[in-house]
């Protein structure tokens, strides 16, 4: 089953408690798909953790989980590249049609790479998503000589946001949490 059809089948389950904002995938683990959906306005909605069955999730450090990898992803994704891949990809074809650079291969080939790490949406948050961005952002940084990890250094401020963003799920949640 396609993502886009897993993420309709938990709208339903998840409409009974309110009118569903979003809903984001995440396997936290291995094997095991979980799913945050998001209820009314941002910012003033409140949150539910549903498993693959559409059943809620009370567990706690099942829903910090959850939230704490979503966030990571989403961070990690919107860093990634210098926060604007498609931006760089166009600068990128430009230097080649226009200053025939060496190396511009390499560098072409690697934004690529991570093109495709970060793929499209929707998209299940993971460590393994994590890891696939991670590296491909670590290459395309190595290959255009960066020493010093803009990406890393950008996943470690937003640190903060991340930690504040698993607060307000379990803050918001719907549910009281074991």
């Amino acid at each position: 089953m396609a993502l886009s059809d897993d993420l309709l089948r938990i709208a339903e389950p998840a409409a009974a408690f309110g009118k569903v904002a979003g809903i984001l995938a995440a396997e936290p683990s291995s094997g095991r798909r979980l799913y945050l959906v998001a209820f009314g306005e941002e910012g003033t909605g409140e949150w539910l953790v549903l498993d693959e069955a559409g059943d809620v999730v009370e567990l706690r450090e099942d829903v910090r989980e959850v939230a704490s990898v979503i966030a990571l992803c989403e961070l990690a994704a919107d860093v990634a590249g210098g926060g604007d891949l498609a931006d760089l990809r166009a600068r990128l074809a430009e230097v080649r049609t226009v200053e025939h650079a060496p190396g511009i291969d390499a560098v072409e080939a690697a934004a690529l790479v991570l093109e495709r790490a970060l793929g499209g949406e929707p998209r299940v948050a993971s460590p393994e998503y994590l890891d696939a961005v991670g590296f491909a952002t670590r290459e395309l940084e190595r290959v255009l000589g960066v020493t010093a990890s803009p990406f890393a250094e950008a996943l470690r401020a937003g640190s903060g946001a991340v930690d504040e963003f698993v607060k307000d799920v379990e803050h918001r949640y719907l549910i009281s949490l074991r």
